[in-house]
Parts: C-alpha cells; sequence; structure tokens
C-alpha cells in the first residue's frame, strides 16, 4: 500500500486549529443516482462557508438553476455541475469556471468546509460566551458580534477562532500515529516566529493603549 507525506512549514505547524472533533461529520457526500435532499445540501453549504453567486468561478462559491447545483470546492481545479430530477442526483460533471463548459463527468462528490470556522449552534453559543466573557456585553454597534450570532459569516472571524472552540489543537494532534522528521534549523525558526508574534502582540496592546488614552483626553 502506499503512504502520504505531508510537507509542511515551521508557521503552519506552529498555528492552532480547530479540534478534530469540531470537524466530524462536516462533509457532505453523494454519488450519481442517490437521492439527495437538496435542502440539507444548500444548508451545508451555507453553513460552512460558500457563497452563492449567480456564476460560479471562485473556490467556495455554488449557484442554483433549477435543477443544477454548481459548486466549487476548495483544494480542486475544477468546480462541478450537479445534475438534479428531482432528488436524483442524475450526472456530475467538472467544468470549465471561466468559459463553464463541461470537462468531463464524475461519479461522486465530496464536499468539505471552505472556512475553518464551522457556524453551528454550539459554535455560535461558544463565540458568545467567550466573547462577553473577554469583553462585557456586546453593542448593538458591533458588526462581528452582531453576524456571528445571527450566523452569518463575517470576514476575518477565522482570526478569532479561540472564541468559537473550548481548546484548540495542532496539525500533530491530527498525526499523532506519524513520524516527524524536522530539518537542522527547525528550533532556530521556531524561536525566531514566537518572537515575531510577541513583537506583533505588544505593538497591538500599545496601539490600543495609545487610542484609549487619546479618547479619555477628548472626553
Amino acid at each position: 500500500d502506499g503512504f502520504d507525506i505531508l510537507l509542511t512549514t515551521v508557521n503552519a505547524a506552529l498555528q492552532r486549529v480547530p479540534p478534530r472533533a469540531a470537524l466530524t461529520g462536516t462533509s457532505f457526500r453523494a454519488a450519481t443516482g442517490d437521492m439527495v435532499d437538496q435542502q440539507a445540501l444548500f444548508k451545508f453549504l451555507t453553513d460552512n462557508g460558500y457563497h452563492r453567486t449567480a456564476t460560479v468561478r471562485e473556490p467556495g462559491e455554488f449557484a442554483v438553476r433549477g435543477g443544477i447545483v454548481d459548486v466549487f470546492p476548495p483544494g480542486v481545479s475544477d468546480p462541478l455541475r450537479l445534475d438534479f430530477f428531482g432528488d436524483e442526483l442524475e450526472r456530475i460533471r467538472r467544468f470549465d469556471a471561466m468559459s463553464q463548459r463541461s470537462l468531463g463527468e464524475e461519479k461522486l462528490f465530496a464536499l468539505q468546509p471552505v472556512n475553518e470556522v464551522v457556524l453551528d449552534a454550539d459554535s455560535i453559543a461558544t463565540f458568545r460566551r467567550k466573547y462577553r466573557e473577554l469583553f462585557g456585553a456586546a453593542t448593538e454597534d458591533d458588526p462581528l458580534y452582531q453576524a456571528i450570532s445571527e450566523g452569518r459569516h463575517y470576514a476575518g472571524m477565522e482570526h478569532w477562532l479561540p472564541l468559537f472552540h473550548e481548546g484548540l489543537e495542532t496539525i500533530f494532534d491530527y498525526l499523532s500515529a506519524a513520524p516527524v522528521v524536522l530539518d537542522s534549523q527547525v528550533e532556530e525558526v521556531s524561536y525566531a516566529r514566537w518572537d515575531a508574534v510577541a513583537d506583533y502582540y505588544q505593538a497591538r496592546t500599545q496601539m490600543l493603549n495609545v487610542r484609549g488614552r487619546a479618547g479619555g483626553e477628548e472626553t
């Protein structure tokens, strides 16, 4: 049997990611001839970061035209055209995003989330609680809090990933049984990365303090 090799960078390996349990069940699969609940399909697409458009051209987009659903899953070269007769999936075709012409047929498809933040009842409730714990009661003019509370994706919300989960994991948690091979400079690069993170955090904190003092002086 073959085996997989995952090649990554120190920066990516140090990045915290959603816990494995949060991604359980976050896929949608079907094959030609299957009966597919289209409303369940649309809900999956919306909940997992896909944007509905008139014409699919970019990864993460989907379009609905009668019994045809176009969708561009992340991580693939071409979007898919799902041709339904009622709830039966009759055909799955790859097509060119620019010309919209068919490229060939597939027997099945598998959709994954577009964004690392999956908005469901649990993640929304966790975000609201942790946000209030950090910043106090949210106001009506807080667009991030309002969007997440309404189950809407908000630009940049992935930067608030720790608020959506009780705890995060690393890529090594996903590959716990795999051997790890490190470059000779990994320790030096790791320290440099942590120093950069600390410098950025300190700069942001100082900027917020300056703004706070300036606001106090104006009042």
